[in-house]
């Protein structure tokens, strides 16, 4: 991951957020780990910390969608994922957001 890819724009969580879902075959990515993902994540995700993508069982190509608390895991997963062959949003993180969250 390049200094450029850490200031690299982001939609903002809730524009990202629509884009998911008018995405065919979207898939949803909480990058936090499995504690932070209990305590609330965005309806539809699925939990792969980081420190687990490797473990990825997506087809390559697929369209990924992913997020963490502040954004500085997301920033991480997007540069491995898309060298995977992923293609990958980076949507940030929750601070800050105020919508549904499921536990």
């Amino acid at each position: 991951m390049g200094l450029f890819d850490l200031f690299a724009r982001r939609p903002a969580l809730s524009e990202g957020l629509e884009q998911y879902r008018n995405t065919s075959g979207a898939v949803l990515l909480d990058v936090r780990t499995p504690e932070e993902y209990r305590d609330g994540h965005l309806p539809g995700a699925k939990n792969l910390p980081l420190d687990r993508l490797d473990t990825i069982a997506e087809p390559a190509g697929s369209p990924l969608f992913v997020y963490c608390r502040s954004g500085a895991r997301s920033a991480q997963a997007k540069a491995r994922l898309a060298r995977a062959g992923y293609s990958v949003t980076d949507l940030g993180g929750l601070l800050g957001y105020r919508g549904p969250l499921e536990a």
